[in-house]
């Protein structure tokens, strides 16, 4: 089995709620689509941006399914779903998951030891993963709910002497750290992906494999732009990577409200609402800001001869 994917970018999907709080799988269709029309031929599925820890186990499995049945045949799809405490109901939620047809599935970072315990415990949950998956490719996510976790280089390590992990979404915000990271991991195949906007780019050049994090649900584009032209247009590349990390500010204010009213903008068919946070919260001071935003980042696109497609 080939244990490797595409680098890319490779959004956290959301998941769209109708108003009456079910999953609203028409606006999930619509979503794929959205993201496929800019570029983007990897998702990362069921993890925390889909809310994963407000939606049942059966809720994420049809979710995961859906998306399986409807992303294009040139789409790679990574899924997690991975928030059970007790480990053997990790093993077997893990193993139904796997079943959809994904490419890899991904182990959440702090659901493998408590904040408390240590890389002895983590490894020996590892372990346990390892032996009773199937040989399919394995990634980690450091997710920062309930805590993060992130990974030691001792456990980077023995992920990579495994030979069964393909995928890190790299949460530690730390350039220095990840060079460290790619170091330990080198000839591995452990790709890692960079979920700061604000370094993109340099962690990129450094040998990071692309960008999965929450920005790409408001313009994937830039990230997909981004590293397309890195070595052939260094300044346009730097362009966007300033844009970028300007832009990723928005992070900090109703997330992922605010990326759902972003992509009403864009013409979807999406509520605002969500499980993990009210909609309240996106006051109209918040939504101008939003609104400006959107704004902007089409006049970007129009003045750099970025052509992106509009629902609308």
């Amino acid at each position: 089995m080939n244990m490797s994917i595409p680098d890319g970018v490779y959004p956290t999907m959301l998941t769209p709620f109708t108003e009456d709080n079910r999953v609203d799988y028409r606006a999930l269709e619509q979503l794929i689509a959205w993201y496929y029309e800019r570029g983007v031929r990897g998702l990362f599925a069921i993890c925390q941006s889909s809310e994963i820890f407000f939606l049942s186990f059966e809720e994420r499995l049809e979710i995961l399914r859906f998306v399986m049945a409807h992303k294009p045949k040139d789409v790679t799809v990574v899924a997690s779903g991975h928030t059970a405490d007790d480990p053997a109901e990790q093993i077997e939620q893990a193993k139904r998951l796997i079943d959809t047809g994904i490419d890899a599935y991904v182990l959440i970072s702090n659901r493998l030891a408590k904040e408390n315990e240590s890389d002895d415990v983590y490894l020996s949950h590892m372990e346990d993963f390892l032996r009773e998956l199937p040989e399919i490719p394995l990634g980690v996510y450091e997710c920062p709910y309930p805590y993060k976790r992130l990974l030691s280089e001792r456990v980077l390590s023995e992920m990579a002497k495994s030979g069964r992990f393909c995928f890190i979404k790299d949460t530690c915000c730390d350039l220095d750290r990840i060079r460290r990271r790619l170091a330990v991991t080198k000839g591995s195949g452990i790709k890692i992906f960079n979920a700061n906007c604000a370094t993109v780019l340099d962690s990129v050049a450094m040998g990071c494999a692309g960008f999965s994090g929450v920005m790409a649900n408001f313009h994937p584009e830039i990230y997909v732009q981004m590293l397309a032209c890195r070595k052939t247009d260094p300044q346009r590349a730097a362009l966007l990577q300033n844009f970028a990390g300007f832009a990723s500010m928005a992070e900090c204010q109703v997330y992922p409200v605010n990326a759902k009213y972003y992509l009403s903008l864009d013409g979807l068919a999406i509520t605002t609402h969500t499980r993990s946070r009210s909609d309240a919260e996106l006051t109209a001071s918040r939504r101008k800001e939003i609104q400006q935003m959107y704004e902007f980042t089409r006049d970007f696109e129009k003045q750099i001869g970025l052509s992106v497609p509009v629902i609308l």
